[in-house]
């Protein structure tokens, strides 16, 4: 990533530079290579370099981010007319033309104006000769002045003021405006498009790694055997709870392997999952835990990426039960029209070393949400006498 943006900024360099030498190459093509190093120290110049290159940059990194990116295209629209306002107003373009005219008439004279003022084949004479034959054309100097008229850069003269009277505005100022506007919207853009393109596949192989880790961590042989061993005794004593438990385990398996597969899940899928993981569960921990669980709000209405949440319950159930103390674990699910609110705590019975290792997957989950939610969740954990608590919302705006 280092080697690219060296790169980009390498590009961006050599770039300006070949614009800010543009002005500087067509003099020098018109052979007036001796008022190159004048004209760089004229205020003209650098006002036509600064211009645009604040325009592209400000543009690039500040406008579109902040309002077309952000769909605020009204708002966009006016700043663009406010730059093109200010464009037309200082004219860049023009005022560099007039500044290479004037150094002209200051070196040559206005007999000799800077880029020629003889169409291509005719010599520009010092003096017309007096037999009235001036290259392959006769007739008088005045005769000459008919066919040829004077331009913008042919020194004093009629022509010159009528020309600069028919052209009010700069336009080759506004259309450099346009392509520099439309040069940094297209790469920013892109760049954009790159960036989103680049979060999504992170995300998934993200996602991938997390249902990975799940069917590890949750759905292993361990727990499979653990359970189905529960299972088994409630059908041994004809419980009425044994088809029940296999049915919740049969969904939850569906649930890891088929259902994860979209990038969104209904949130009311995610919480029969993790219900379901928590009856399961119910058979191993017995009396000692008591487990509150509540969901509140319009959990149909809402959609989460799958298997955000396991990796906190998963926790709770890992770290917070007890054979030999009374412990409770609490879990609650909010719903707002705004945003989805997770909490979950309980107490802390494992080792330190058992306790790293399961961070782990709690780092993981926290880059997993920086790729799914980015600016759009808080994540708070503490870690204090013993009681972990874990607090998610998501921001569904």
């Amino acid at each position: 990533m280092s080697r690219f943006k060296a790169f980009s900024v390498i590009v961006h360099i050599a770039g300006w530079l070949l614009f800010m030498a543009f002005p500087l190459l067509l003099l020098n093509n018109r052979g007036q290579g001796a008022i190159t190093w004048s004209l760089l120290q004229k205020h003209s110049y650098w006002l036509f370099c600064y211009t645009y290159i604040f325009l592209f940059y400000s543009n690039a990194y500040f406008f579109i981010p902040q309002f077309f990116l952000k769909k605020k295209y009204v708002l966009y629209s006016i700043i663009v007319l406010l730059l093109f306002g200010g464009v037309y107003y200082l004219q860049p373009f023009d005022k560099l033309l007039h500044s290479i005219g004037s150094m002209a008439r200051d070196m040559y004279g206005n007999n000799r104006p800077p880029f020629g003022s003889f169409p291509p084949g005719y010599p520009a004479p010092r003096a017309f000769p007096t037999d009235g034959r001036i290259g392959p054309h006769t007739g008088s100097p005045r005769d000459m002045s008919r066919q040829f008229p004077s331009t913008p850069f042919n020194g004093p003269g009629p022509g010159r003021h009528h020309l600069l009277h028919l052209r009010p505005m700069d336009s080759i100022s506004l259309f450099i405006f346009i392509m520099i506007m439309a040069l940094s919207t297209a790469i920013r853009i892109i760049q954009q498009w790159r960036l989103t393109e680049r979060r999504a596949i992170q995300a998934e192989a993200d996602k991938t790694t997390a249902e990975l880790s799940f069917l590890k961590a949750q759905i292993n042989p361990h727990f499979l055997f653990n359970t189905l061993n529960n299972i088994y005794t409630l059908a041994v004593i004809k419980d009425d709870h044994a088809a029940d438990s296999i049915m919740k385990l049969s969904n939850i398996m569906r649930y890891v392997t088929d259902d994860v597969v979209a990038d969104q899940v209904p949130l009311q899928s995610e919480v029969d999952c993790i219900s379901d993981y928590i009856e399961l569960q119910r058979l191993r921990i017995g009396n000692n835990t008591r487990v509150n669980f509540i969901v509140t709000g319009d959990v149909e209405s809402k959609t989460i990426a799958p298997l955000v949440l396991m990796t906190f319950i998963e926790n709770v159930f890992k770290y917070g039960v007890s054979k030999h103390e009374k412990t409770t674990i609490d879990i609650k699910i909010s719903v707002s029209d705004t945003d989805i609110s997770f909490f979950c705590r309980n107490h802390i019975f494992v080792r330190r070393v058992e306790n790293q290792r399961g961070g782990i997957g709690i780092r993981n989950t926290q880059l997993r949400l920086n790729h799914l939610y980015p600016d759009k969740h808080l994540l708070n954990i503490w870690n204090e006498d013993k009681e972990y608590s874990v607090q998610l919302i998501i921001n569904q705006i």
